[in-house]
């Protein structure tokens, strides 16, 4: 360990302290938006089987409840926030991410070398798992979505999203496909990687396995209680979309970022973690890794987490206590999700914010609400 990285840590260390047992007054600059590491971080170019799973045990909090399933975003319109980031946002790095399938799509844009994906659920891990499975064993994107829907089609070569799409809407799902897909994902997860899942686990990655079964790429966000919900774009419709200029980033875009996010997978370099926002460890966990080699978190895709955060007093600013406890630098940068909408822009519902901003305004006592974050962002 470099000096000058030990001295950033610890005043990175100070610096989280003072942000969670002193509330929002004013403090000195922060010293984790000062690092530049000028030498190349040591995150690893692959994590073992074992690594993996320790990091995925170790670094999770408790399983904790959310009002949806959230088998699939609900978030339409966010790949338009990929362009204008690309210009400031570097490779490499780290990716914290929370929800399901969306991250994949920004994973694959930004190219950091590690991601997290933090979500309340652990069902959102197993959905994660169910995924990293399907992925490593599937050669391409026809074979990933004929086993996620359990469908059989033919396809010509170097198909678009719309032919992928269309030709699964028209097939049949198949019973006994199905059941042959989770008995080997379930094996591959357990015997080729050495997972140890509960009984438990495995009913969950058939209970994620079985909506894709049923609704195929008509799959939408629901939310639990609700009799009626307006209508959420389907997985198809995600899929399908585009940045509403000139190209579409999802990770089933095409071939080539489709075989991005499943080197990575393969390298077990998308770590799934149950982990609350406001929680005392995972965010903590990934900050402390992040630190001990040497790196920055470049993006944080929070979705609208900070909306339900801030419904408690307390919960919102112990999540922005755990943010100050990241490595960051000038580029990183906050994705937020707005569901409804702001500033008269329509249906554009994805803003973001630099992180080190985010970290100062709450320092400094500007942020006492939900919307004090909103209106900030663009």
């Amino acid at each position: 360990m470099t000096v000058g990285f030990k001295l950033r840590w610890i005043l990175s260390a100070s610096v989280a302290l003072t942000f969670l047992f002193s509330g929002c007054g004013p403090q000195p600059q922060q010293p984790e938006t000062l690092a530049n590491h000028e030498t190349p971080d040591t995150l690893p170019d692959r994590l073992t089987d074992q690594e993996f799973w320790s990091i995925v045990t170790d670094f999770s909090e408790p399983d904790g409840q959310f009002r949806s399933d959230n088998f699939v975003s609900n978030e339409s319109g966010y790949q338009q926030t990929i362009p204008p980031l690309l210009n400031t946002v570097k490779p490499g790095g780290i990716y914290i991410g929370v929800g399901p399938e969306q991250n994949f799509t920004y994973i694959a844009a930004f190219q950091p070398k590690l991601a997290f994906i933090i979500d309340i659920r652990r069902q959102n891990l197993l959905e994660h798992l169910f995924y990293k499975a399907m992925m490593e064993t599937s050669a391409d994107r026809a074979e990933f979505l004929s086993r996620l829907f359990a469908r059989s089609v033919k396809l010509t070569a170097s198909p678009t999203p719309e032919m992928l799409f269309r030709a699964f809407q028209t097939a049949r799902p198949v019973r006994s496909l199905f059941d042959m897909n989770v008995r080997n994902v379930i094996g591959y997860l357990e015997r080729q990687r050495g997972f140890k899942l509960s009984d438990n686990d495995k009913a969950g990655i058939r209970y994620v396995a079985e909506a894709f079964f049923k609704s195929g790429p008509d799959l939408s966000y629901t939310a639990s209680g609700d009799d009626v919900i307006r209508r959420m774009p389907s997985y198809s419709d995600l899929m399908t979309e585009t940045d509403g200029t000139s190209r579409n980033w999802s990770f089933l875009g095409t071939e080539d970022q489709f075989q991005a996010i499943r080197r990575l997978q393969r390298a077990n370099l998308i770590v799934p973690l149950v982990g609350d926002f406001a929680g005392p460890k995972s965010i903590r966990m990934v900050a402390d890794y992040a630190w001990k080699h040497q790196s920055t978190v470049r993006v944080f895709y929070t979705s609208n987490v900070e909306e339900y955060l801030f419904q408690d007093d307390r919960a919102w600013k112990l999540f922005y206590a755990n943010v100050a406890s990241l490595p960051i630098d000038s580029s990183s940068t906050i994705i937020r999700s707005v569901l409804n909408g702001w500033k008269d822009e329509g249906h554009r519902t994805t803003f973001r914010e630099p992180m080190e901003t985010t970290v100062r305004v709450y320092r400094n006592g500007g942020m006492q609400r939900y919307y004090d974050v909103v209106r900030r962002s663009r």
